[in-house]
């Protein structure tokens, strides 16, 4: 069958495809593989019955038998843009897929292979449609379907949890079933230890080659080995490297404008999420590498603590909007909560904690005392008519209007700051997608 693909204005490709597929879905692989593509396609015919209008192609019934004119091009998921001039980009909570927990999670394209393995997956992946035959996969062409697959997972996550090795496991099944195992109940069980493995030698290498974000993990010879300092609350830029033809002094100059700009009357506030954005790289370095004492991370970056850039840092971080996956699962969990409120009266140590509020005073040390991380009410009788989020013994956002606004800002603090959570609250949870 002859085709003319339009992929543009000025890129339009003639194809032939000897024998059509009867399946669609083995036709949308032939035109990939004949124009080179990659990720999920978009065909779209002339169809005579609307004036040569285009319409999307679901079956192979609507193709004309000699020849046609096609549109193709790659479908595009709507990305979650900060204020970040960073490369890594995430998808939003529209595109999200559901991964093989049952959690929503961030659809993994397999990326293209060599073109021998291309090659072979195509035919194997036509020899399993056929009859179901599987494919003998030799060990240097499992190699290099590892490499390929653990650098688009760096790219991702270099510390992917469990979940993800699952989903991307079950993506490249998903995409070439020739590769299932014979006997696995899924058929992707040993791909996921394969890639456990794989990912730890690519880790290696990365830190060899001197990343920093990989490179900030070698444990130290000695008794007291360094702590661990990976990413573990799902930040998907947890220690970028600075970008190329920018220098420490560069960034340390645009900090210290910052700064000054923060001093003004008035603020330009436009400018200071660009400075933000652009000094991301030195402020986690500092952050996460240097562990500074929350007192002084205010003083070198101080608009760091307004609200706007503690959601800023969040989504800088994540990916994800900190008011939004915290109310949603807020919302979620409300129902239980008030059941546990109602069984138990309120929570251990409430009671404590409001009888010293009802004595508080005008002094910030007396009521601070002791809370290494917290949210503190002020009442005036059954009025509360302050809340301030605690940081290491020092009210770090006072006058806040609410509580949950309070909790949502403290948890986007705890990820800015790179703070663990409290081993006296490791029984509680944050209600977000997002959690330590």
């Amino acid at each position: 069958m002859l085709l003319r693909i339009i992929l543009s204005e000025d890129d339009i490709r003639r194809v032939t495809i000897d024998n059509l597929p009867e399946n669609i879905d083995d036709f949308y692989s032939i035109v990939k593989t004949k124009l080179g593509m990659e990720g999920d396609l978009v065909i779209q015919y002339q169809d005579p019955d609307f004036d040569n209008d285009l319409c999307n192609l679901s079956c192979m019934s609507d193709l004309p038998k000699d020849k046609a004119t096609l549109k193709v091009h790659t479908k595009v998921y709507q990305s979650y843009n900060t204020d970040s001039t960073l490369d890594t980009a995430s998808l939003s909570s529209s595109s999200l897929e559901e991964g093989p927990s049952g959690t929503q999670t961030q659809p993994f394209i397999i990326p293209a292979f060599s073109f021998d393995v291309e090659l072979k997956l195509k035919q194997g992946n036509e020899a399993y449609h056929r009859d179901g035959t599987l494919l003998d996969v030799s060990k240097n062409m499992k190699s290099d379907i590892l490499d390929k697959l653990a650098e688009a997972i760096y790219a991702h996550n270099p510390y992917p949890t469990r979940e993800e090795y699952d989903h991307v496991a079950q993506a490249l099944i998903n995409k070439h079933p020739c590769l299932k195992e014979p006997g696995s109940a899924n058929g992707w069980y040993c791909w996921k230890f394969s890639l456990k493995f794989k990912m730890g030698n690519f880790r290696q290498k990365m830190r060899v080659a001197g990343c920093s974000e990989v490179r900030v993990n070698v444990r130290t010879p000695g008794p007291s080995p360094k702590r661990l300092k990976r990413a573990k609350k799902s930040e998907v830029n947890f220690l970028p490297d600075f970008p190329e033809g920018k220098a420490h002094s560069d960034f340390e100059m645009e900090r210290s404008a910052m700064v000054m700009e923060m001093k003004k009357r008035k603020v330009d506030w436009k400018q200071i999420g660009e400075m933000m954005g652009n000094t991301f790289p030195l402020r986690r370095k500092e952050i996460v590498e240097d562990e500074p004492l929350v007192a002084q991370v205010k003083e070198r970056w101080p608009a760091l603590f307004r609200e706007q850039q503690i959601e800023a840092e969040f989504a800088r971080l994540t990916s994800v909007d900190l008011k939004s996956s915290f109310f949603t699962g807020l919302d979620q969990y409300l129902l239980r909560f008030l059941e546990l409120y109602k069984a138990k009266s309120g929570i251990v140590g409430l009671t404590r904690l409001m009888r010293c509020l009802d004595d508080v005073t005008d002094d910030d040390d007396t009521f601070t005392q002791g809370m290494k991380v917290g949210v503190v009410m002020v009442k005036d009788g059954e009025d509360i008519i302050a809340t301030s989020v605690v940081l290491e013994e020092s009210v770090i956002l006072p006058d806040l209007k609410d509580f949950p606004h309070a909790i949502s800002l403290l948890m986007g603090l705890l990820f800015a700051l790179n703070i663990d959570h409290p081993k006296e609250l490791r029984k509680c949870r944050y209600f977000g997608d997002v959690q330590p």
